[in-house]
Parts: structure tokens; sequence; C-alpha cells
């Protein structure tokens, strides 16, 4: 793995551009390692200040987060010229706000989405693999998180219907 510094895609971005800053997942992307854990933990203050929202509000910012994630990591990737760059972690935010809706009260469901999300992130079961590799472009980007967010939503929400801590 090449040194952050060493990173010519990188160099083409700044995080005082609001674009790639969102894509960046607020910094978190540009993690040596696992960038995308990174970006997923960059999210959970996301969640905990929406979380304090009703439920149709979280709904319409998880909704928003999505719908601009497809812009943001388009331009993104091709401000840095490579498809679906490891830094580019938005759809690492929104797949975690999308796997924490109606999230029970509780820090252990916190980290039960957080855990069941990197899971479908990095296994990619299918149609997630499928997706990550045929699907182009900013959508290409965010749809494998979107998935696997989906997939961790319904884990959680059956998980809490059986469980109570």
């Amino acid at each position: 793995m090449k040194l952050l510094s060493q990173d010519p895609a990188l160099k083409r971005l700044s995080l005082s551009n609001p674009i790639h800053f969102l894509a960046l997942g607020f910094g978190s992307g540009l993690a040596a390692k696992a960038p995308g854990t990174f970006g997923t933990l960059a999210a959970i203050p996301v969640y905990l200040l929406l979380a304090q929202l009703s439920l149709p509000v979280y709904l319409l910012a998880t909704l928003i987060s999505v719908l601009i994630g497809f812009y943001i990591c388009d331009k993104a990737a091709k401000d840095m010229q490579v498809h679906d760059h490891g830094a580019i972690v938005w759809d690492e935010v929104a797949g975690l706000l999308i796997t924490l809706i109606a999230l029970p009260a509780g820090w252990q469901w916190l980290v039960i989405g957080f855990v069941l999300f990197r899971f479908f992130d990095i296994i990619k079961p299918w149609p997630i693999k499928w997706l990550d590799a045929k699907v182009e472009g900013g959508f290409g980007i965010m749809i494998d998180d979107v998935v696997a967010g989906i997939f961790a939503l319904i884990c959680v929400q059956g998980l809490a219907y059986f469980i109570q801590f």
C-alpha cells in the first residue's frame, strides 16, 4: 500500500473542498489502514445527532445522504481519476445511517449495527459483490453500501425483535 503522501490520486483532492471533505468522510478516509472502517466510525457522530430527531426527519436525512452521495462519490472519483478509491468513504457513512434506522436504545445496538454493516460491506454476499463489480460511477460506489446497510438493518431489526438488552 502506498503511503498517503505518495498516492497521486489523493494529491488531487483537498479537504478544504466541501465535496472532497464529505467524500473522504470528514477526513476519516485518509486512514492508512481500514479507511472503510474509519469512515463507518465517522458516521457515528452523524448518527448520534440525527437520532435526536423524529423518525421521519431521520429517514429524510438518510435519504438525502444517499442521494447526495451519488454526486459526492462520483465527483471525488472523477477528481481522483480512480473509480472507488478506498479513501472515498461517504458510502460507508450513508450505509451505516441506513443500518441504524429505528435503532433500539442502547449502546449495544449501535455496536451490533456497526459490526453487521462492516460484515456485509466486507464480505459482500450476493448481490452486493455483483453490484460492486458491475455498477460504475457514483451510483456504483454507493449502491453496494446501500444494500449492505439494508441487509444489516434487516438483521438488526430481526435481532431486536427477539432480543432485549
